[in-house]
């Protein structure tokens, strides 16, 4: 960011704004594999359930593999939910491949083996949101809707609304995409896809590079001078060291690893790791019990396996 105050942004127009953010992508855009031409809709949806919370370059191998094993709704269908979640392995929040595969066969028995366009359809299946409907119907069939997801909502409140940061999400996030929108469905996609883009390397939420954005020369935060006037932050995610959510890893990376089902004492063991009396006493069999109020493990005659 600069560390002098830039001239008032010049007034608004969403037409320059789209052309400045699409040429932008054209050529500084990550080459993503799920933005290939040709992607399927089921290989933008299983991305889609993927980045939710994780990081791109840990996604893409994953994603990868899993279109190689899974490459239509049905074949993962087809397979028994506890697939799905061993190899999802490290992706974080396993429920993700839970809902992926209720998902698949939704989409298997349902829809003819077709992910769904509309929106209201796609709402429908398991796991998908208000962003995940749009996203895939924006990006895997050029409908046209205002995708907005972190990135995006950062960029807005920036760029038209002169804040630091964007704070809880609100419906009005979308009414400001869909201000900005171009009207052709192909450059909305476009869009929508540039706008992530450009939160995720460019306007990025501890060190935006406002001298590389292609739309500086109408954003009001930077025409304000760049003004603390971030909203309260949402409080952080207590540390991973130590917690449940530690412990119920540990009991999934057992079971990912066991062909066979394990004893719950074995799991309550991995639960606990390498300290022999962890602080908690309590703590592996509340990891263990929220495992099976989950569905990620079940349990029979005192064995545990992936479901």
């Amino acid at each position: 960011m600069p560390s002098v105050p830039a001239p008032a942004a010049s007034t608004p127009d969403r037409f320059e704004i789209a052309k400045a953010l699409n040429d932008w992508f054209a050529h500084a855009a990550r080459d993503l594999p799920w933005r290939a031409e040709g992607t399927s809709a089921w290989a933008v949806l299983v991305s889609e359930f993927m980045l939710q919370q994780t990081q791109v370059d840990r996604v893409i191998p994953r994603w990868t593999t899993w279109l190689e094993r899974w490459p239509t709704p049905s074949a993962l269908a087809a397979e028994e939910p506890g697939e799905a979640v061993r190899a999802w392995d490290r992706l974080g929040y396993p429920r993700r491949a839970l809902w992926l595969h209720r998902a698949a066969v939704e989409i298997a028995t349902e829809h003819g083996d077709v992910v769904p366009r509309d929106v209201e359809q796609l709402l429908a299946l398991t796991g998908v949101g208000p962003y995940t409907a749009r996203a895939i119907a924006t990006f895997a069939y050029g409908e046209h809707h205002p995708v907005v997801d972190t990135n995006t909502r950062r960029v807005l409140a920036r760029a038209v609304h002169g804040i630091a940061a964007a704070g809880m999400p609100k419906p009005s996030d979308l009414d400001d995409m869909a201000a900005l929108l171009p009207a052709d469905p192909t450059e909305a996609a476009v869009f929508n896809a540039a706008a992530m883009e450009l939160g995720a390397i460019v306007c990025t939420a501890r060190a935006p590079l406002c001298d590389a954005c292609p739309i500086a020369a109408w954003c009001e935060w930077r025409g304000a001078g760049y003004p603390d006037n971030a909203p309260e932050k949402r409080p952080k995610q207590a540390k991973f060291e130590g917690s449940d959510r530690q412990a119920r890893g540990r009991i999934m990376a057992l079971l990912r690893r066991s062909a066979e089902p394990v004893s719950r004492e074995t799991a309550l063991g991995a639960a606990r790791g390498p300290d022999p009396q962890p602080r908690d006493a309590t703590q592996p069999q509340r990891a263990y019990d929220s495992l099976l109020a989950d569905g990620l493990i079940v349990e029979l005659e005192g064995r545990a396996r992936l479901p």
